[in-house]
């Protein structure tokens, strides 16, 4: 057998947007090398309507990213690097799923679905099943004597059975024409093991505790006679679901021998099982017991661990979802979010943005290239420039707005996908930097939200671990979140901290670790603080809270009319 020193692992991590591929060294948990590769189809926005939140992405472009994306991160690695390589884990956004037939295959990878959007996989973010999550949160709540919010809380529209509810009663065909429906981390180990009989395929803890409602006290999901008041289809998506849900540091079988030649690497390479970005993200982080792992990005998803019976009897289910094993085998998952972080400042840019494209473009003065030029200069400058002005208004100035993070609604704690954003107070004398500060200090205040009721509710939080571009773009922000969590705050200093923790899974199942723990003290940075609080700035801070909080009962109040 080849020695631990020379072998290689892979991690494999499925963003919104690429997929990115490490390369690392089995032993040391040290990087070879990397590559990442944009969804083509989904970079020119294909199969996507802003007007519905509607957000699919085409099965093409997760085969053809990745192979391009591995190729070229193995052929980074060294000589012979398909010969080292022991294992690839993997994980990807959720919830995520998609309809396949019988044989496992999605239905847009056959002709007669090949542009339908109903038939590809429906991206975490995609909001049009609103209405269906309601009907499921009444019916999964009530409709038993076992309620099955208990663990998730309020059923999101971007969730599991919701996405299916919704596309089995808009679609008839795809209804007809699915057997049943795969998650993306699920159905892409199927895909590279060969295994794709939904009835064996692999299904991850993490999918399928957090959004298909999976729970050992129910004996699995949902009951039947709930599935069937929603919708027959339902049962049989569940009798369907195959032998139940497996760890993400297991063993779901070797590559295939297709996927092998394709990629140039060995036919004994071990697929690991899955999971969520987050979640991987967490484990290559470094998340052990009271450690609070939030990522900060496009959303938010603040996780942690804990002993199953350090919560049993906790009434937890308005503040975070609770899935077993959905992180590290053995423990209780935890996880809460906020539906909307660094989109808010995306969308503060495109607003600025608008008027100076148009003007650009209808410019008789300037070159197309001269255009182009002044364009790339205010996109990429512009969010820079806002903060370094807004970092200089004190806490205490006179006229302050106050602003709401709701705007793709609030997650936790008590999920409500009908609020939308708020920036109050705003007059005469209000500037682009006054608002951006605003709107700043609300999604760190939304995070706060989170944070306390983690703390209210008996969670015992020691560190603070913050990944995600955001955590390493802008110090103003986490500085302001440490001063606002009166916390100590680390930012992982790991470029793909995700496609780690995937490495991490697939060390463990190629055997090179016995458990996740083991491989994070070789593979994990060790925690170091980067953010400490000033205390000079909790009383002002305090104030703007109280403020936010205030806005944020009357705003509920007004959309509850």
């Amino acid at each position: 057998m080849e020695s631990r020193s020379s072998m290689i692992v892979a991690g494999v991590d499925f963003g919104s947007d690429s997929v990115r591929v490490i390369m690392v060294e089995g032993a040391t948990g040290r990087t070879l090398s990397e590559a990442s590769c944009a969804y083509p189809r989904w970079s020119q926005r294909l199969y996507c309507n802003d007007e519905i939140s509607q957000y699919r992405q085409h099965p093409l472009d997760y085969i053809e990213a990745f192979t391009a994306a591995f190729k070229s991160a193995l052929s980074g690695a060294g000589e012979h690097a398909g010969q080292h390589l022991c294992g690839i884990g993997m994980d990807t956004t959720g919830s995520t799923p998609c309809p396949i037939d019988e044989a496992g295959v999605p239905l847009a990878l056959k002709a007669e679905f090949a542009d339908n959007p109903n038939a590809m996989f429906h991206l975490w973010k995609d909001h049009t099943a609103i209405a269906e999550a309601e009907e499921i949160n009444a019916v999964f709540s009530t409709a038993s004597s076992v309620d099955y919010t208990k663990y998730q809380g309020t059923y999101s529209s971007e969730w599991f059975w919701a996405k299916i509810l919704h596309t089995i009663r808009k679609d008839e065909k795809v209804k007809q024409a699915a057997y049943t429906w795969m998650e993306h981390c699920d159905w892409f180990v199927g895909l590279l093991t060969g295994q794709t009989d939904p009835q064996t395929m692999y299904r991850s803890s993490c999918a399928a505790g957090h959004k298909a409602l999976w729970h050992s006290a129910f004996n699995g999901l949902p009951a039947e006679e709930c599935l069937q008041q929603l919708d027959p289809y339902l049962v049989l998506v569940k009798q369907r679901y195959g032998a139940g849900p497996q760890h993400a540091d297991s063993a779901a079988g070797k590559i295939s021998k297709t996927w092998a030649a394709q990629l140039g690497v060995n036919e004994d390479v071990i697929i690991s099982g899955s999971s969520f970005d987050a979640h991987a993200g967490a484990v290559g982080a470094g998340i052990q017991p009271h450690t609070l792992v939030k990522v900060a990005g496009t959303s938010t998803v603040d996780m942690m661990i804990e002993q199953p019976e350090r919560l049993e009897n906790k009434e937890m289910k308005h503040i975070c979802g609770m899935a077993e094993h959905s992180i590290i085998p053995g423990y209780v998952g935890i996880e809460a979010g906020q539906a909307a972080f660094g989109d808010i400042f995306a969308w503060f840019k495109s607003v600025l943005m608008w008027p100076v494209e148009q003007m650009l473009q209808q410019s008789e003065v300037l070159s197309e290239e001269q255009k182009k030029l002044l364009q790339e200069q205010c996109s990429g400058q512009l969010l820079s420039r806002l903060e370094a002005a807004a970092k200089e208004i004190p806490l205490h100035a006179a006229n302050q707005l106050t602003a709401l993070d709701w705007f793709n609604g609030r997650r936790y704690p008590v999920l409500n996908e009908n609020v939308k954003g708020t920036i109050a107070g705003l007059h005469l004398g209000s500037t682009a930097p006054a608002i951006y500060q605003a709107l700043i200090m609300s999604a760190v205040f939304g995070a706060k939200r989170i944070f306390d009721s983690f703390i209210e509710n008996g969670l015992r939080i020691d560190r603070i671990i913050v990944i995600g571009g955001i955590a390493k773009k802008s110090p103003y922000i986490m500085q302001m979140m440490s001063d606002v969590l009166g916390r100590p705050i680390m930012i992982s200093k790991e470029d793909q901290v995700c496609a780690k923790g995937a490495a991490i899974y697939a060390a463990v199942a190629a055997g090179l670790f016995t458990s996740i723990q083991e491989a994070q003290r070789i593979y994990c940075e060790p925690y170091e603080a980067d953010y400490y609080p000033d205390p000079n700035k909790q009383q002002d801070y305090a104030m703007r809270y109280e403020q936010y909080i205030q806005l944020a009962q009357s705003i509920e109040e007004f959309h509850s009319l």
